[in-house]
């Protein structure tokens, strides 16, 4: 969004230094900031303010601090209380300017490729912009509204959580009209304590939402479908349960696991194929098709939508080696849920034998030593290989390796046919395994 320095001293109570120039989007880092952007330093573990040079070098015209503003320094200053705070100010002035559909997307498993699956579906008939990646606390959420452009007509937000009282945080910046529901499952308890506060967590998005707004909710996902009670807002549900509004059936998989299936849905059927791979995808589809169809999308355009729509990196990345071994970089993150679809997938491949490259799954709390021995033996009850990469919790039968080289080693005697699924979560970085199977 095109904003005036004047703009965002109103919007942030902050006071201007300078003259009054434009910005057209924000950035909280001076490495990736460009000509045009307003640089915002966050003080976190490192204090963002010492960065404001080089963001102004890079070309941001204007800053805020919550200093003294530098005159040496050739940018425009707006100075603020708190600049984290200003950034949340500044996400709710443009989201007040917004007159079309404004969508939230939370849940413990699949709200990244939801909201990119609901971006294609959307931008079939809208004017769309949504989330980068996994843009989805309190500073990447008005990141996006500040980058959406100016005739934008429908916003996607992915709402991350880390604990109670967070995703309504974010529906302060964000006035949802829209809520979409994934899963609530048992992850991150390491943060939240119980399911039950994941669920009480996750379900503040469909309290936020108005009357005349529209609640997504899993049907197969007996917690998610019970959140209808805690919203006034009209609901739509989908899933393969018979009694989804928005349904799947006939699901067949074809050799890059990529899905088809027919939707049924309140405004029509239509055949469905997904250019993202793995029949869990299915579900984040529908959703994704529920949402778009409840604010116009027509059903062929739903279908086109879903075919096209890219999803973000490191999810379901499927390659061929020049030596013929197949490779799925699922490597962004993990969860037991998220495995679980993993494996299946791996399973799915036809492949001589399977590997799989297994980094952490954390923030599980106390049930994490369990929840990665239930993955090594689902792996087993697949024919799977586990090569689990600094993780002991897999437990005994799995072969244990440090580090990247150490995966790497363990793959050394991999041949055509052979198929690897990387995967784990996001502090294991093992798309460095993906990178030097080649």
């Amino acid at each position: 969004m095109h904003l005036l320095a004047s703009q965002i001293a109103a919007a942030t109570g902050g006071t201007l230094h300078g003259p009054d120039v434009t910005v057209d989007s924000a950035s909280i880092d001076s490495r990736s900031a460009r000509p045009g952007q307003l640089f915002v330093p966050i003080v976190a573990a490192r204090d963002g303010h010492d960065y404001i040079p080089a963001a102004v070098q890079a070309g941001a015209p204007v800053y805020l601090t919550d200093r003294t503003p530098d005159p040496a320094l050739a940018a425009t200053a707006v100075q603020v209380a708190d600049t984290a705070e200003a950034l949340a100010d500044l996400g709710r002035f443009v989201r007040a300017g917004l007159t079309g559909s404004v969508v939230g997307v939370t849940g413990s498993v699949g709200k990244t490729s939801t909201k990119d699956l609901l971006a294609g579906v959307l931008s079939t008939t809208f004017r769309t912009a949504a989330s980068e990646k996994s843009f989805n606390n309190e500073l990447g959420l008005p990141l996006t509204l500040l980058g959406a452009p100016d005739d934008t007509e429908a916003v996607v937000l992915e709402m991350g959580a880390r604990g109670v009282g967070h995703i309504a945080q974010l529906c302060s910046i964000a006035s949802p009209t829209v809520g979409v529901l994934t899963r609530v499952e048992a992850v991150h308890l390491e943060m939240f304590g119980s399911i039950e506060d994941v669920a009480r967590a996750k379900g503040e998005l469909v309290e936020a939402l108005p009357a005349d707004g529209l609640a997504v909710l899993n049907a197969d996902h007996p917690v998610v479908a019970a959140m209808a009670s805690r919203t006034s807002a009209r609901v739509v549900t989908y899933g393969v349960d018979p009694a989804a509004d928005v349904r799947a059936t006939d699901i067949v998989l074809d050799d890059q696991l990529r899905a088809a299936f027919t939707l049924h849905s309140p405004w029509g059927s239509v055949p469905v194929r997904l250019g993202a791979r793995g029949e869990h995808q299915v579900g984040n589809a529908l959703a994704a098709a529920a949402a778009g169809g409840g604010v116009g999308v027509s059903v062929e355009r739903i279908a086109d939508g879903l075919l096209r729509a890219g999803l973000s990196g490191l999810r379901m990345e499927m390659s061929t080696t020049a030596a013929g071994v197949v490779v799925i970089n699922d490597a962004y993150n993990a969860n037991p849920t998220s495995m679980a679809a993993g494996l299946s997938a791996l399973a799915r491949v036809e492949a001589g034998r399977r590997f799989a490259v297994l980094g952490t799954m954390a923030e599980l709390g106390d049930d994490s030593d369990a929840a990665h021995r239930a993955v090594a033996e689902r792996a087993r009850e697949l024919g799977v290989t586990v090569i689990a990469v600094d993780e002991p919790a897999y437990g005994d039968g799995v072969a244990h390796v440090s580090g990247i080289e150490g995966a790497v080693d363990a793959l050394s005697g991999l041949r055509s046919g052979d198929a690897v699924l990387v995967k784990g979560s996001r502090v294991a970085a093992l798309e460095r395994v993906v990178q030097a199977l080649g």
